[in-house]
C-alpha cells in the first residue's frame, strides 16, 4: 500500500513523539540556547520528513530524509552532552537516545527502499 500522505509515516509519528519529549523535558531549562537548539533539531526531524514527502519526487524526499536523519543524530549528540552538564540523568538521556537511534533506524529504512540501488 502506497502511502497517501506524510502523516502515515512512521518515522514522522516517532519524531513528532520524540520533540514532545524533548519540549517537555528541556522547557523549564535556564539555558536558553541550549534548549533552542535541542527543540529546534528534535522539530526538524519530522518536518524535513513531511516536507520531503510532499516535494512528490522519490529523489527529493531521500534528500530531505538524510536531513531528517542528521538532525536525529544532532539530537543525539547533543542528548549526551545534556547529560555531562546534569540536564538528564542517565536513565532520560539512555530512553531519549534509544528513540532516537529507533528514528533514524526507520529512517535509514525509508531511504533504501526509495534509493534506486536497493
Amino acid at each position: 500500500m502506497k502511502i497517501q500522505k506524510f502523516e502515515d509515516i512512521i518515522a514522522w509519528q516517532k519524531g513528532q513523539d520524540l520533540a514532545v519529549d524533548i519540549y517537555k523535558l528541556f522547557n523549564i531549562s535556564r539555558d536558553f540556547g541550549f534548549r533552542d537548539q535541542i527543540q529546534r533539531a528534535s522539530v526538524s526531524i519530522s518536518n524535513n520528513i513531511a516536507e520531503g514527502f510532499d516535494r512528490m519526487s522519490d529523489k527529493q524526499f531521500v534528500w530531505f530524509l538524510y536531513i531528517a536523519l542528521a538532525s536525529c543524530s544532532e539530537v543525539k549528540s547533543m542528548l549526551y552532552l545534556s547529560e555531562r552538564l546534569n540536564y538528564l540523568n542517565s536513565e532520560q538521556t539512555l530512553l531519549l537516545v534509544d528513540k532516537c537511534n529507533e528514528v533514524s533506524k526507520i529512517i535509514r529504512g525509508l531511504i533504501k527502499s526509495l534509493s534506486p540501488n536497493n
